[in-house]
């Protein structure tokens, strides 16, 4: 009898309290679909739908977009010469001209293709502690970086793991041809990666100089330099806070992928690029034919929607289209099957 009772308590103590929201006993309201509604409602999403996708397409075909391949598969090509595994230090050059003004900000990409960043083997491949300046990680990386953790004498990589060690490293100096001279066009490099990664995710560590903090430790296996001479000249954009290693480090998700390289915002290109003939200069470092890839550099301007990008518009385009086709089928329908009692 004491046993029934004590249940009974734990019972009404485990209930929920009586009231509305407990016992779900809350207003609600319930849409009763009928005809007059859903049609009228597929036309308007449908008409909205297709303004937005027009909207899209018609931006998406005022950005202007120039795309160079500089691979050097084909003989033809001026970096064809650099193709070859064995040239070290190999330079190539690629002209191209623009009829009208490229407008700016003018945006500088590499770009690659057939290279799988999302592979989750190679994604994991890092030390996030070793990466935020933690100097224990230093010495004693992650077994997550492995098989790019230590170096054949048993000494530490910093940075550790695929991703770092992949790092892309062809570099680029862009000319405009200027009655036969070549005029140096400014590339701005500050303010490229995400916010986050600079202020937040990466940081170095706090040992100065730089440099004594990676005593002991290697270059990853195919850096020409170590990570504190990325960019010594300017302590902001040095180590592991350099703003193209933050952009490498930000994995794509597509096998074909652009990254930002540069932007063109000053002096004589704070408008764009004048129409003209120009010179980019290219030194041939980041190998692609083993897996292969393809490499290109993209000049691209902006709009209020983003970069080029006309999938987007179609999209909303076709999507429209359906709706407004399913509303004329199910007014069809409806006139044709409505139920007596609603005539």
């Amino acid at each position: 009898m004491g046993r029934t009772k004590k249940m009974v308590k734990e019972e009404l103590a485990n209930r929920p309290d009586n009231t509305a929201f407990t016992q779900q006993r809350l207003p609600a309201w319930q849409p009763m679909l009928s005809a007059g509604i859903v049609i009228p409602g597929f036309v308007i999403i449908g008409l909205a739908f297709i303004g937005i996708g027009v909207a899209l397409f018609v931006t998406s075909q005022s950005i202007q977009l120039l795309e160079l391949d500089y691979t050097g598969v084909e003989q033809t090509s001026p970096c064809f010469k650099c193709s070859d595994p064995n040239a070290k230090n190999c330079m190539c050059e690629l002209t191209f001209s623009t009829d009208t003004l490229f407008k700016g900000p003018v945006f500088f990409y590499y770009g690659l293709s057939n290279y799988f960043q999302n592979y989750r083997s190679y994604g994991v491949s890092k030390d996030d502690d070793q990466l935020s300046g933690n100097l224990d990680n230093f010495k004693s990386p992650s077994d997550t970086c492995a098989p790019y953790e230590y170096d054949r004498n048993n000494k530490p990589f910093v940075p550790c793991g695929a991703v770092a060690n992949s790092l892309f490293n062809d570099t680029f100096k862009l000319y405009q041809i200027v009655n036969g001279a070549k005029k140096v066009v400014p590339l701005d490099g500050k303010g490229i990666s995400w916010w986050t990664d600079y202020n937040i995710k990466y940081r170095n560590p706090a040992v100065t100089p730089l440099k004594n903090a990676f005593n002991g430790t290697v270059k990853p296996l195919y850096w020409s330099k170590p990570a504190y001479e990325l960019d010594p000249s300017d302590p902001a954009n040095n180590g592991f806070i350099n703003q193209d290693f933050l952009v490498w480090m930000r994995r794509a998700a597509l096998p074909d992928f652009r990254k930002l390289y540069r932007r063109i915002t000053d002096g004589d290109y704070a408008e764009g690029l004048p129409a003209g003939n120009y010179s980019l200069q290219i030194a041939y470092n980041y190998p692609v034919l083993s897996f292969e890839g393809r490499k290109k550099v993209v000049f691209s301007n902006v709009s209020w929607m983003g970069g080029k990008n006309e999938f987007l518009g179609i999209a909303y385009l076709v999507i429209g289209s359906l709706c407004v086709v399913m509303s004329v089928v199910m007014l069809i329908v409806y006139a044709k099957f409505k139920f007596p009692e609603e005539e």
